[in-house]
């Protein structure tokens, strides 16, 4: 079956987020995640970064993830943009955000990042071996880097080079170096590429400690042209993921950790807005997309919420 065939649709709207919220806080088996949390013990930013990269080389088949395909829907401005147009996936694992990009825009530019070379690896045979992707070798420029805890490379928004404002072209040259840690990264030859069109932050600030989600939007915003757009979607408070942890898998306010070592943060509307519009964004759409899935081994109804937004930076 071809993409036409299995092309996704989009909804946002089952139930909604309100009733939910009632039900939650109404129920006194769930008193305990709405509770305050007091607690000078965290895990450190680097033990968070490990974790992922064991929880990626352990799925590293790519069965584990599903495209996503409805993010073309979603935010339909990455299939009209203008050619070579450059997005930034941040976080993104094994490419299953990467992919439908490339697919439904054969002249955007992706960079994508990942704390984890392993999976970036995996995301590019990934991207090589998928059909009807024009010219992958080209538009898909992988390269590793934990932006909450490094930020992003200078080669991404550095504005000082006049090469800069050139438009990418088959003649730029491009190299990998690797670090001492045996990552790799990429950079362009002779220049910098002055920023990208667009971010696309997709699963991946719920995974950022609270406490670093800040200074990681300060580099979002950076790392992005005047005018240019940033595509949020994450977890939502009362998502059905959320009611299922254990108390003692709280490790903040709203914020748990699994037991692979995993972090995950479940946002409200204001702490969202609070954020993108503290790193200097200007707010174009946010609300909460409610929808009822089904589990049809268990014959059983799952209230899943998500968080949508569309920031842009002033021009």
């Amino acid at each position: 079956m071809n993409e036409e065939e299995t092309e996704a649709e989009y909804f946002s709207k089952d139930f909604e987020w309100e009733t939910l919220k009632h039900e939650v806080e109404s129920n006194p088996s769930f008193q305990y995640h709405l509770l305050p949390f007091n607690s000078s013990q965290r895990q450190h930013e680097i033990e968070d970064s490990k974790a992922w990269q064991r929880f990626h080389v352990r799925h590293s088949s790519g069965k584990f993830f599903k495209e996503r395909r409805y993010l073309l829907k979603e935010f339909p401005e990455l299939v009209s943009c203008g050619d070579f147009s450059r997005v930034l996936e941040v976080g993104c694992g094994n490419g299953s955000s990467v992919i439908p990009i490339l697919r439904g825009n054969k002249n955007v530019i992706v960079y994508a990042c990942d704390c984890s070379a392993e999976t970036l690896q995996k995301a590019k045979e990934v991207a090589d071996d998928a059909a009807n992707i024009v010219s992958v070798q080209y538009r898909f420029k992988p390269f590793c880097c934990d932006f909450a805890l490094s930020g992003f490379p200078k080669w991404l928004f550095c504005n000082s080079c006049k090469l800069a404002k050139k438009r990418f072209s088959s003649d730029v040259r491009e190299t990998r170096t690797v670090d001492v840690n045996g990552s790799y990264s990429l950079e362009e030859d002779g220049c910098c590429i002055g920023g990208v069109d667009f971010v696309t932050l997709i699963f991946t600030l719920s995974a950022v400690p609270l406490q670093r989600m800040p200074t990681a939007l300060l580099e979002c915003f950076s790392v992005l042209k005047p005018g240019g757009l940033l595509f949020f979607r994450d977890y939502g408070l009362y998502d059905m993921t959320m009611l299922r942890f254990e108390p003692d898998k709280r490790v903040g306010f709203r914020e748990y950790v699994r037991s692979d070592g995993t972090r995950s943060y479940f946002f409200c509307l204001d702490t969202v807005r609070d954020l993108f519009v503290g790193a200097g964004f200007i707010e174009l759409e946010l609300e909460y997309c409610c929808v009822k899935s089904m589990n049809r081994r268990k014959r059983k109804s799952m209230q899943r919420v998500w968080v949508h937004g569309k920031f842009q930076k002033p021009i």
